[in-house]
């Protein structure tokens, strides 16, 4: 068995995994709403790629942490991403009818009811950190400093803050005109710093107080997270809507800034591959870090 198996191995394990923590989140006090319910099971439980909280999962390995802890905290990622993408496919935002290969949430339901999915989605992850029995070993400042680093993630100088930035590079009349520092400083919040909160939530899961291994982690995230949208970028341009799980060319229907209209296809390509050839090079030094390694290499190659 070759390494790429290796890792799609381990990769199926932490889905099934992940898949697990969340449905026991939600079943752990029962709905308030039945269709609510029903929506945020659809948009959590119905797939996804789970790279963040197997991010989370591989940082905690690498800082010699406790797995089960890294599960819950990766959980509560997956719970800020998922409402993001509901949020990102409702008709003000990207009007996107197919998510992980399944209708979104605003089709199946209506509009309002995907917009209280994600708001019930966001806020059960601040819940997951505080009171989740998985985290009771870990002490109440580095839970505290969990809840800080998400928040920040999502919020108005991460996410919220890239989505709205996004917004504002398509509304003009001709985005190529926009250069990499704008195309870059979007995707670093709305894509970046939630992957980067995912190894430093891994890095806080583990205990592990080593500022040096905190800053190397965090700049190989942020090097990760950049190369990710590049190559999101390359695949809404030359992958089917099938592989994809969502709708493809919708990026270029809507005008928007992206690193192939900046770059072309083969420049955004050699970018993608500058990327994660840098963010390789941090890894060097650092003992089992395998797994973050070959995620690098599945960033960079994957088809979806």
């Amino acid at each position: 068995m070759n390494r790429v198996d290796t890792l799609e191995l381990w990769l199926a394990e932490q889905r099934q995994a992940v898949d697990a923590m969340l449905t026991t989140i939600l079943d752990r006090q029962p709905a308030a709403e039945q269709e609510l319910d029903a929506a945020m099971r659809h948009a959590l439980l119905l797939g996804g790629k789970r790279l963040r909280p197997a991010l989370t999962i591989a940082a905690c390995e690498v800082a010699g942490g406790d797995v089960r802890a890294a599960l819950a905290v990766g959980a509560a990622v997956e719970l800020v991403h998922t409402y993001s993408l509901v949020h990102d496919d409702l008709p003000a935002m990207d009007d996107d009818a197919l998510r992980r290969g399944q209708p979104t949430v605003h089709v199946v339901w209506s509009d309002a009811t995907a917009i209280l999915t994600g708001d019930a989605l966001l806020t059960l992850a601040f819940e997951v950190l505080a009171s989740a029995p998985e985290l009771d070993a870990l002490p109440a400042d580095l839970r505290l400093d969990m809840i800080r680093t998400l928040a920040s993630a999502a919020g108005h100088r991460g996410m919220v803050a890239g989505q709205s930035l996004d917004m504002a590079a398509t509304s003009q009349d001709d985005p190529v005109d926009l250069d990499a520092d704008v195309l870059a400083a979007i995707h670093r919040a709305k894509t970046g710093a939630l992957i980067r909160a995912s190894v430093g939530l891994g890095l806080l899961a583990s205990g592990n107080r080593d500022p040096g291994l905190a800053q190397n982690l965090d700049r190989y995230a942020a090097l990760l997270g950049h190369a990710f949208q590049v190559v999101d970028d390359v695949l809404d341009a030359t992958a089917d809507t099938e592989t994809l799980g969502k709708p493809s060319g919708s990026d270029a229907e809507l005008g928007k800034l992206t690193y192939v209209r900046l770059l072309g296809l083969d420049g955004a390509r050699g970018e993608a591959a500058r990327l994660c050839a840098q963010a390789e090079a941090l890894l060097e030094a650092m003992p089992n870090a395998m797994r973050l390694r070959q995620l690098i290499h599945w960033v960079r190659d994957r088809s979806h």
